[in-house]
């Protein structure tokens, strides 16, 4: 059974995603303040699959507890829960280390859909290994992405991005089948939500010095490519 920690201070907010979650079969630990919210998404004996976090927790904030997470190693996908809309703070949550975000209020059953593609991942893993293009070598099961010596840790959503683009490299993929391929049929995804992830897998190239890059492709979409393919 697939293991769910929610950290969420609105405890009739908590409540109905906790029923919705067991509903759909998934057990769920609540937690309702920063401080124990920390402590349970550290214990690794805990076994969580995901985690779904509120950004302004009290005592301590979400944001706090992912990037302790992840300095941990702790690489289970996590969604952020929040009322802060500006684009500023969705990519100060996804730089600390989420996977994806949700602005409240939303509707269950999308925070539902984000969990199934999020969840389906530990299948998809055990079915791929390396994957290497041009100086790009990306080790899948682990998120880890090497250039050059250097070494990076990607979030669950820019590992499946990376894999569908380096499975297939020079060739252009739609935002609509991006969304397939990365989020599933089922996701609640709009089209143009694929650009901000673009954006932050680009970022990941820069940083690791590669000479690939993801090219726009005008009215087409987006492939990989690299500089002396």
């Amino acid at each position: 059974m697939i293991k769910i920690l929610l950290m969420e201070d609105d405890l009739n907010l908590c409540q109905s995603i906790q029923q919705a979650l067991k509903k759909e079969g998934y057990s769920v630990d609540c937690c309702n303040d920063g401080e124990s919210s920390m402590i349970y998404a550290l214990n690794t004996d805990y076994g969580y699959d995901l985690a779904i976090v509120d950004r302004m927790l009290p005592i301590i904030d979400g944001l706090t507890i992912i990037k302790a997470m992840r300095r941990k190693q702790i690489q289970i996908p996590v969604i952020i829960i929040t009322g802060m809309s500006a684009l500023d703070d969705r990519v100060d949550g996804l730089d600390s280390g989420a996977d994806d975000y949700l602005i409240k209020p939303f509707h269950i059953r999308e925070l539902m859909a984000r969990v199934r593609a999020l969840t389906r991942r530990p299948q998809q893993i055990q079915e791929m290994g390396m994957l290497s293009y041009a100086d790009l070598h990306f080790d899948y099961p682990n998120r880890k992405v090497t250039c050059n010596g250097q070494e990076l840790i990607l979030t669950a959503k820019e590992t499946e991005l990376l894999s569908v683009l380096m499975k297939q490299p020079e060739t252009s993929f739609s935002r609509e089948q991006l969304v397939l391929k990365v989020w599933g049929s089922n996701a609640d995804i709009e089209p143009g939500n694929v650009d901000n992830y673009i954006s932050f897998l680009r970022k990941r190239l820069r940083e690791l010095h590669s000479k690939c890059a993801i090219t726009t492709i005008y009215g087409s979409g987006y492939r990989l490519e690299s500089a002396h393919a």
